[in-house]
């Protein structure tokens, strides 16, 4: 596998990682009964819910431009040492987000 789609692979991993944690951030303040419903009228999530909520929305908007770009590299066959920098440097860069909201996770 290219580093590029290495980097997806990770990148989308992590993806999944923000998920659980904002799940699990919006279960202690509305309860797992109210996520499993159809979610009208779902208030808005504060605290470290909110900015893990936040970070994961962030994460998905930015994860489906990359994983486009990675794609379509790869099939064209474009995929090459400066394609596999730039994917290093968004997945550094998620990396480097994710531990700062960690930390103001923390914070809050």
């Amino acid at each position: 596998m290219s580093p590029d789609l290495t980097y997806l692979l990770f990148s989308t991993i992590l993806c999944f990682v923000q998920v659980l944690i904002a799940a699990s951030g919006a279960n202690t303040q509305v309860g797992l009964t109210t996520l499993a419903g159809n979610r009208e009228d779902l208030p808005d999530m504060v605290g470290w819910a909110g900015r893990a909520r936040r970070a994961h929305l962030n994460m998905i908007e930015n994860l489906v431009l990359f994983a486009a770009l990675v794609l379509i590299a790869a099939v064209a066959g474009k995929a090459n040492a400066t394609t596999a920098m730039g994917a290093m440097i968004f997945f550094v860069g998620v990396i480097g987000m994710a531990m700062i909201a960690w930390v103001l996770l923390q914070a809050v």
